[in-house]
């Protein structure tokens, strides 16, 4: 973050959200601790303290809960890891909210004002997503996050075996109208933001409904200029609806996540991830490739562990993040998270153990390999994966090789017909780089490795010529520096739960 000026990737969704939802008879303040300390003399004057936070923040969420306990304050716990593992909280929390909150929100803060409250809330039926309000960014501190943050859909129609997203979204996906998506780009580039990340687990689960939203977004770009440069994830269906990557594209979403989780297809078909084994579709190279052809990037999740995986599981995620030229991949050992059909198998078979999780990064206990095998071996990937000839032998196939497309993208297009905004683009391209260069010097401290990214980055521009290109792999050598430092400390025994 200190390369890129900021302090946190991205705002946390739900709490400028939960603001908006909040009746205006009450004054709402948002911390996020990923940017700011937090005052425990000013909660404890709180009437009410809500927590919540990524699932793998819940150690940390346990531990505030039981300070302010202490201080006697109604404290309130909600969230992913709220919506599985509600008596996780149970002890130190007033209240617990398990799934989505837009109705439960206002009833309990009604209930509060009345005096009784319940010490849990349930919402029986799916939110509405045309009723959801936009989120009161106004309430955080914008300028320290690299990314803004929308989300145009809730739920996922496929049935993935450890995913919990159907289990707290449901497998109906539901969307805003394009009238609500666009009035929350207008706050978002009034705060400033350029870079959006769309956080749907699954922006295609409704291919339909999104193409009209993607449609209205590229209108939208087009009237201020292409504003945005846009993230998401999807799944790898995506590959398979060229109108789908042509809008993507057009609406200026240069990357994808996509849930790619082993090259096996024994491990895909165990854990009933069916949409990445269609033989008529073509492989999963094939399906990668043709994304990157449409000039989105695809970054990945992959997974090691499942009951199909033995030792040979860690060499072929190697060999195919290679040939597929994927710099990102989220690497992860399989954990059974609570309520999704993999935890209610594995606790069937007796192999869960959340005792040893720490020792050993998952609650899982394999079948193929022992655990010391696994941690190993995915210890042994991320070093791979993340070696500086290997990384950039990725990203140098993407922007040096051709392999990916940038030029499809509807902003690219846009600047080569209007020849003032191009110019200024360039400029502030070039102003960037500089900026990016400095820091790097400043922030990275192996010589080595600031020698290999300038050095690199120069031939990129030699290659290229284009300046715009050369700080797309500014921000891959920053991007590298977070993997770099991730792998030292996994290195050194730094191991924590991958969940």
């Amino acid at each position: 973050m200190p390369i890129f000026g900021k302090k946190a990737n991205m705002p946390v969704a739900s709490l400028p959200l939960l603001a908006a939802l909040t009746p205006s008879n009450h004054h709402v303040t948002l911390v996020d601790e990923n940017v700011e300390e937090l005052d425990f003399e000013q909660l404890r004057c709180m009437d009410v303290v809500g927590v919540t936070g990524m699932s793998v923040q819940r150690f940390r969420a346990k531990e505030i809960l039981h300070k302010l306990k202490k201080d006697g304050v109604l404290t309130v716990a909600g969230g992913a890891w709220a919506s599985v593992d509600e008596n996780y909280f149970r002890e130190t929390a007033d209240v617990i909210f398990v799934g989505e909150s837009e109705e439960t929100w206002p009833e309990f803060l009604h209930d509060v004002e009345r005096g009784r409250w319940k010490n849990r809330y349930v919402q029986e039926s799916n939110s509405d997503m045309s009723k959801v309000p936009v989120p009161k960014f106004s309430l955080l501190k914008m300028d320290n996050y690299l990314y803004g943050s929308i989300q145009i859909s809730r739920g996922c129609p496929f049935l993935c075996e450890f995913c919990d997203i159907i289990v707290t979204f449901g497998r109906r996906p539901r969307l805003k109208s394009s009238t609500q998506v666009i009035a929350e780009l207008n706050e978002l580039r009034n705060h400033g933001m350029k870079q959006i990340f769309i956080v749907d687990d699954n922006l295609i689960g409704n291919k339909a409904g999104v193409k009209v939203v993607l449609k209205d977004i590229i209108r939208y770009q087009e009237q201020h200029r292409y504003p945005f440069r846009f993230l998401t994830e999807a799944t790898l269906d995506l590959a398979e609806d060229d109108e789908m990557m042509d809008l993507m594209a057009e609406a200026n979403i240069n990357a994808v996540f996509i849930g790619i989780e082993s090259p096996k297809k024994e491990s895909l078909a165990e854990t009933r991830k069916y949409q990445n084994i269609r033989p008529h579709a073509g492989t999963l190279l094939q399906r990668v490739t043709k994304i990157q052809t449409a000039g989105i990037e695809v970054a990945c999740g992959m997974i090691v562990g499942f009951d199909n995986d033995d030792e040979s599981i860690f060499a072929a995620q190697e060999q195919f993040l290679t040939e597929a030229s994927i710099p990102h991949a989220m690497i992860g050992m399989l954990y059974a998270i609570p309520k999704t059909p993999l935890y209610e198998r594995l606790l069937i078979e007796k192999r869960l153990d959340s005792v040893n999780e720490g020792s050993y990064g998952t609650n899982v206990i394999p079948m193929n390999m022992t655990r010391d095998m696994l941690r190993e071996g995915y210890i042994n990937v991320m070093r791979y994966m993340n070696q500086t000839s290997a990384y950039f032998e990725r990203v140098d196939a993407l922007y040096l090789h051709g392999r990916l497309a940038y030029q499809r993208m509807g902003r690219f297009k846009f600047l080569k017909e209007h020849r003032l905004d191009n110019l200024m683009a360039k400029l502030r391209s070039i102003l960037y780089c500089t900026i990016l260069c400095i820091r790097i010097i400043k922030n990275v401290k192996n010589r080595g490795l600031r020698r290999e990214y300038l050095g690199r980055t120069v031939r990129c521009l030699l290659r290229t010529r284009d300046v715009t290109v050369c700080l797309s792999y500014l921000v891959k050598c920053a991007i590298h520096y977070h993997n770099h430092k991730l792998v030292e400390g996994l290195s050194n025994g730094k191991l924590v739960s991958t969940m």
